[in-house]
């Protein structure tokens, strides 16, 4: 059994989709669409199935947020520790970035490229001694954790990893695997 027509226009605004979209996904007309919604026009029971069917996923994807996607057994270092003590952390825990703080302050991040590159270039200096702070990346993104996680799937790709806050404290991280989760829900 399907829900009552008048469901269509309230979750069309929900979701902030046009008439013109909404009739573009089912295969029908924008005036078809505006005119199920005044109530001038039943649609088939196929056509009904298919609208209300397109808009239940368009709900689930936009359900999913940033907060239900991140890693919340975040791995951090300060700026203060040392190359090795990063190294280390990131071996035991088998992670590829690690977010960099100084005190409760985020400053940066630092990877394995990063790790790599230090450990090509200063063969003939001690890399324990050298700090993280000295050679971390500028900090990733951070975006709230209400943020809809299908937004973050090109940011994640050109920037590595996001950050998630709540309330202004770091909760978790994104990567390009976590943003997998996103279909797995779907």
């Amino acid at each position: 059994m399907l829900p009552h027509l008048d469901y269509i226009k309230q979750a069309r605004l929900k979701l902030g989709v046009t008439q013109k979209k909404l009739a573009t996904l089912c295969g029908i007309s924008t005036s078809m669409v505006n005119q199920i919604e005044s109530g001038r026009c039943k649609p088939s029971y196929d056509t009904a199935k298919r609208i209300f069917e397109i808009l239940l996923s368009m709900e689930s994807d936009a359900s999913i947020k940033a907060g239900n996607i991140c890693n919340r057994n975040l791995i951090t270092i300060q700026s203060e520790e040392s190359l090795s003590a990063a190294i280390i952390k990131m071996r035991d825990h088998s992670i590829s970035q690690m977010p960099v703080f100084n005190g409760g302050k985020l400053v940066g991040i630092l990877t394995e490229d990063d790790l790599a590159r230090i450990m090509i270039e200063n063969t003939d200096k001690d890399i324990h001694l050298v700090k993280v702070g000295a050679v971390m990346d500028p900090p990733p993104p951070l975006v709230d954790e209400s943020t809809p996680a299908k937004a973050l799937v090109s940011l994640v790709r050109f920037a590595k990893c996001v950050l998630v806050s709540e309330k202004g404290n770091v909760i978790g991280i994104i990567t390009l695997t976590d943003t997998l989760k996103i279909v797995e829900r779907s």
